[in-house]
C-alpha cells in the first residue's frame, strides 16, 4: 500500500527542505568575494600550467586514487571471508586463494606498467 510509505515520504520531504534551508541560509551569510588568483584552477599542490590536451595535465593523483580504492575495496572481502572460512571449508579457501592471486596479478600489472610511479 502507498500508505505503508508515507513515513519514508516525510522523511524524504524533510531532509530536501531542511538541505534547502541550510543551502539558502548559507547563501545569504557567507562573504561572497571572488577575484582572479581565487577562482584560478588549482589541482592538488600543483599550480595549472597549460591546457589539458597540451599533456600539461598531471594525472598520477588520480591513478594511485583510483588503484587505493579497487585494492582497498577488494581487501574489505577478506574480513567476512576469514570469519566464515571454517563454515565454506576448502571451496571457500580455493576461491579466496583465487581472488587473491588475481588481485596481486592487477597489482602487478599496475606496477609494472609505471602506474606506481611518481615523476614529476
Amino acid at each position: 500500500m502507498p500508505i505503508d510509505f508515507l513515513p519514508v515520504f516525510l522523511m524524504v520531504a524533510v531532509v530536501i527542505a531542511l538541505s534547502v534551508f541550510i543551502l539558502t541560509l548559507s547563501r545569504l551569510i557567507r562573504p561572497h568575494n571572488p577575484y582572479p588568483e581565487k577562482n584560478r584552477p588549482y589541482e592538488c599542490g600543483v599550480d595549472h600550467v597549460g591546457e589539458a590536451s597540451a599533456g600539461m595535465f598531471k594525472v598520477q593523483y588520480f591513478v594511485i586514487a583510483i588503484l587505493f580504492v579497487v585494492f582497498d575495496v577488494e581487501t574489505m572481502f577478506l574480513f567476512p571471508w576469514a570469519v566464515v572460512l571454517k563454515d565454506m571449508g576448502l571451496f571457500g579457501y580455493v576461491e579466496m586463494f583465487v581472488f587473491i592471486v588475481l588481485l596481486l596479478v592487477g597489482f602487478a600489472y599496475a606496477w609494472i606498467k609505471g602506474a606506481l610511479e611518481w615523476v614529476s
